[in-house]
């Protein structure tokens, strides 16, 4: 099992986009079982469909571009992925 802070960092580490979960710090995650990121074509509302909302059910998980803003949901991956390089 992982805390709130684990399973953030591993979905930076794997999937390479930080998401912030609105939980308490104890809250409790399977881990986080992907070892590949998702595909750079994926919009970032099919990435918390597929992957994070299956963990996170019941609570809210956003994404964070480079600049610190929540992006829409129809922003693809390569394009947030880029937001952390250019910052």
């Amino acid at each position: 099992m992982m805390n709130v802070k684990e399973f953030e960092d591993a979905v930076w580490a794997t999937e390479g986009i930080r998401i912030v979960i609105r939980a308490g710090a104890n809250g409790a995650f399977e881990n986080y079982k992907y070892e590949r990121a998702a595909p750079d074509s994926w919009s970032i509302s099919r990435l918390l469909e597929k992957r994070i909302q299956q963990h996170a059910s019941d609570l809210e998980a956003i994404v964070i571009q480079g600049n610190g803003e929540q992006p829409r949901g129809n922003v693809v991956l390569r394009t947030l992925r880029a937001s952390y390089r250019s910052q």
